[in-house]
């Protein structure tokens, strides 16, 4: 990849959800603001290499957006009289209220985050127009095939536009109804950016994870007393304090047990573990904690552990069994059984993984933590076996190259 390429890349994670954001709070027309962006940055992979990408890449983009957008509207709107037309490229006023905080990409969310939309179509909308992601990252994501994702998505868009929903962020009292649907979606654009699922991006993507942040502080900013608002933004913070150390300088993954935890953020992980004491004094006095909240407990153990034989497992799997009675997922459950195999043993952590296996077959961890539990058994062959699917499976570089060296390891 050239360096021009490597440029329009970073700029794309960086500059994707803004310009689709800007355009949509122009044109109130997601599918109008996304093609648009699309041709930008189309145009931008043409013309670039031979240019020079420009001083301000990202007002670049937005003013070609701009142009893309007004092109299609003239041409779909002919009828229209001129004066329409005139309006249309001089008026850039907003065709609604901005709402408490104004920043284009938290009105954008919570447009995709519309009640009137099933949650799973809600968070997949999302995921496409403010994070960025591509159809086959978000099909991952939801462990479903690409295709039908992406009828989801073009039914999301087109049910919006019918229902002329708002660009904004609603009113004090419609957010608690509206902002569970965006704090998963916030959780899985961390998670892309965490460990990118795609073979053809960088296997940490700081740009999703630093903005899930950004925008989980605003949401706090408007509900400073929600237990799960904190919750993720301290999970997040507690993940990404550990970010120095997740991929090694010839480009693979680090597991937790090997990282360097002196290269852990000590910034993030004070305000993080501030946070998880906030939410456990409101435990105290009797407000149950929810998914995200426990979730952000369980790092902050990881992440008071000075080395991975210091942590307190015990203490992790009670948080994981009470984690399971919100949220009996299989994907819980794969996470209780590493809990399990530090204080039982990996055998009968295996029984427990392998009564998942009709659900999470597709799911790549399942397979790389079967292998684990495998090879500690001394079971070399099954472990080799379930390296290959996880391989097979896992489409991050980093983690490809950390599972390849650990099945190569078995001999």
């Amino acid at each position: 990849m050239s360096d021009v390429e490597e440029a329009i890349t970073r700029v794309h994670h960086a500059e994707w959800a803004r310009v689709v954001a800007t355009l949509t709070r122009r044109f109130g027309d997601l599918d109008v603001a996304e093609e648009a962006a699309a041709e930008a940055f189309a145009t931008a992979v043409e013309r670039w290499p031979a240019d020079g990408v420009p001083p301000n890449p990202g007002a670049w983009l937005t003013t070609t957006a701009q142009r893309k957008a007004i092109d299609r509207i003239r041409r779909e709107n002919k009828r229209d009289d001129k004066h329409k037309e005139a309006q249309m490229v001089s008026d850039d006023a907003p065709p609604e209220p901005l709402g408490a905080i104004d920043d284009d990409r938290l009105r954008l969310i919570f447009t995709c985050c519309h009640p009137a939309l099933a949650m799973e179509t809600r968070m997949a909308l999302t995921l496409r127009m403010v994070g960025g992601l591509t159809m086959p990252e978000i099909a991952r994501a939801f462990l479903v095939a690409e295709t039908t994702m992406g009828q989801r998505i073009t039914r999301a868009k087109a049910k919006i536009k019918a229902a002329r929903i708002p660009y904004r962020v609603p009113a004090a009292e419609d957010l608690p109804a509206r902002v569970s649907g965006v704090l998963a979606v916030l959780f899985l654009i961390f998670n892309e950016g965490y460990l990118a699922t795609g073979p053809d991006t960088d296997p940490v993507r700081h740009d999703l994870t630093a903005e899930a942040i950004r925008l989980a502080r605003l949401i706090r900013a408007l509900l400073p007393a929600d237990g799960e608002v904190t919750g993720l933004l301290a999970l997040m913070l507690l993940t990404e304090a550990r970010r120095p150390a997740r991929v090694s300088a010839s480009g693979e993954l680090v597991a937790l047990a090997e990282q360097d935890r002196g290269a852990w953020d000590a910034v993030l992980i004070a305000e993080g573990h501030g946070l998880v004491r906030e939410r456990l004094a409101a435990a105290a006095a009797g407000v149950a904690p929810g998914r995200y909240q426990i979730l952000a407990a369980i790092n902050a153990v990881h992440t008071s552990a000075r080395d991975m034989r210091d942590t307190d497992w015990s203490q992790v799997l009670a948080l994981y069994d009470r984690l399971v009675r919100l949220d009996p997922s299989p994907i819980v459950a794969l996470n209780r059984a590493i809990a399990v195999a530090e204080l039982d043993g990996p055998e009968v952590a295996l029984a427990a993984v392998d009564r998942l296996a009709d659900k999470l077959a597709g799911y790549h961890a399942y397979h790389v933590t079967r292998a684990d539990l495998l090879r500690r058994l001394g079971r070399s062959g099954q472990a080799r076996a379930a390296y290959d699917r996880a391989i097979e499976l896992a489409g991050n570089t980093a983690e490809t190259a950390y599972l390849t060296r650990r099945r190569d390891q078995l001999g």
